[in-house]
């Protein structure tokens, strides 16, 4: 071993291992020190009050401490109503123009045990939305005491929409390098379980007719 020439140190394979790691922590060390090339979107207060069959319900309000928890750029908190159904539609997004320094969505499916909300089922959903190919959705079934929701939600960019939260993350670093941007937002739709209306069926129509609109408030 003592006689073996540098050039054949340089070549074996822990050495070009660890040059690769090395030079990609390079590439993503400069990619996340740039400033993002970023416009921000108009803001959600301004997203449609008339959504498909659904109109405005109710204007919700984020609380300031909530608003400190999530470090969202902008938020938008409103319930829906369609003629003829006995529950609203709840539409929640939380718009993020940067996931550095600590900004990051809050994984609702990390958010239910804390505030008294359980976890009864989980799918992934795909489903046909205008314009689009089929989008995946995490779908939940959740419960507080008595009460059940059905609960859909997913991040969003301008490049892609995403249900998986690992897979989210990694096109964080991805698209830092690639384009120079972290931006995404987290889209959820949930809607009470009672009997004689069907959740599920409901949550879809809405996403359905919102997902449209919802590209206008993604930034470019």
């Amino acid at each position: 071993m003592a006689n073996q020439s540098p050039l054949r140190f340089l070549k074996s394979t822990p050495v070009i291992i660890a040059s690769l790691a090395l030079a990609g922590q390079a590439v993503a060390l400069h990619a996340v020190s740039r400033p993002e090339n970023v416009s921000a979107a108009p803001a959600l207060e301004s997203f449609p009050k008339q959504v498909g069959a659904w109109r405005m319900g109710q204007e919700g309000y984020v609380d300031q401490e909530t608003r400190d928890i999530l470090k969202a750029d902008d938020l938008l908190s409103r319930t829906y109503i369609r003629p003829g159904d006995p529950l609203p539609i709840n539409l929640f997004i939380a718009s993020f123009l940067s996931q550095r320094n600590g900004k990051a969505p809050h994984s609702p499916k990390n958010c239910l045990p804390g505030s008294g909300w359980s976890q009864l089922s989980s799918e992934v959903l795909h489903i046909d939305v205008p314009g689009s190919a089929p989008i995946e959705v995490n779908h939940y079934i959740v419960a507080n005491r008595e009460s059940k929701s059905d609960v859909m939600y997913w991040y969003q960019s301008r490049h892609r929409i995403v249900a998986n939260e690992f897979k989210a993350r990694f096109f964080v670093v991805a698209d830092a390098i690639r384009y120079n941007r972290t931006d995404t937002a987290l889209v959820k739709v949930f809607t009470p379980i009672a009997a004689g209306a069907d959740a599920r069926k409901d949550n879809i129509e809405f996403i359905q007719s919102m997902f449209p609109l919802l590209a206008n408030y993604i930034p470019k």
